[in-house]
């Protein structure tokens, strides 16, 4: 079953209330569906805009936000949870820093379905930013998301640079994965970009990967954004020749739609001009010498 999916490119914004944050998530969120895509998903750390909601006291530290956005946490589960079920759509809704104890917090990734029913994703690479600053803590477990549309697997941001994740998540079953990304330099984005693409080269699936973009200077964690968000393929027989299916103007603000075919990726994988998915496991044979 082919489908449609939007990656957004997502601004950032100083908010005036909750209400003015639920509007815009609502805008968003009908104009992909306007475009008939059924699976939506949202950039890394597209949340931490809910700590302008707060004083400037609260917004410019990095602990006392953590701390903060925790008392909208369930409105915002609420919120995606209805428009999944109200637009009949799956939404990857970024990330949302969750507080598991005190004083430790996962990035966490929430999937809400159609029926209702979500679950989540915690990134499971951390930054040097996240653990030595923000002291947000790694997850331990990888996920594959049963749907309509076949398996859905999430590498958020920095999770996407290493081969290995994706490797079991695809060897599970998933021929799609969702990358939200938050970067703040144009080397950043280059080294999610390149991540995204080389996992769909080697597992020979989708990759799909969403940006935050803009700039928060009222922000220490999230001051400078930029990227664009893109759809990348397997390269080989039926994909675009460079893997790259749609890709948004650098920095705008603007969904990146186009239509995947999970079905295809499977038959790529039996009958492709290469078997980059069906060979990973010959590396493992080569011994290494030196000369």
């Amino acid at each position: 079953m082919n489908v449609k999916i939007a990656a957004a490119q997502y601004d950032i914004s100083f908010l005036e209330s909750w209400q003015a944050y639920q509007q815009k998530i609502e805008r968003w969120v009908a104009e992909a569906t306007t475009q008939e895509a059924k699976i939506l998903l949202f950039p890394e750390y597209f949340s931490m805009e809910l700590a302008s909601l707060f004083g400037q006291d609260i917004y410019s530290s990095l602990s006392r936000q953590l701390e903060a956005m925790q008392s909208l946490h369930d409105d915002f589960i609420d919120l995606f949870k209805t428009l999944a079920q109200q637009y009949q759509c799956i939404i990857q809704a970024g990330t949302f820093p969750v507080r598991i104890a005190s004083e430790n917090y996962r990035n966490r990734a929430y999937l809400f379905m159609p029926d209702g029913q979500f679950d989540y994703q915690d990134k499971v690479m951390m930054t040097r930013f996240e653990k030595e600053q923000w002291l947000i803590k790694g997850g331990q477990e990888l996920k594959c998301f049963d749907t309509e549309y076949g398996k859905i697997a999430i590498n958020i941001c920095y999770d996407s640079e290493f081969p290995l994740l994706a490797r079991k998540q695809a060897e599970a079953g998933c021929v799609l994965i969702l990358v939200p990304s938050c970067t703040d330099t144009i080397a950043g984005f280059h080294r999610v970009k390149i991540g995204c693409q080389a996992r769909a080269l080697e597992n020979q699936c989708y990759v799909v990967n969403a940006s935050l973009v803009g700039d928060a200077a009222w922000s220490e964690a999230v001051d400078v954004n930029v990227g664009a968000a893109a759809i990348y393929t397997p390269v080989d027989r039926g994909f675009p020749d460079n893997g790259i299916l749609s890709v948004g103007i650098f920095n705008a603000v603007q969904w990146v739609i186009g239509e995947l075919s999970p079905y295809a990726c499977k038959t790529v994988r039996e009958q492709g001009q290469n078997f980059n998915y069906r060979d990973w496991s010959l590396q493992a044979t080569f011994i290494m010498t030196q000369s």
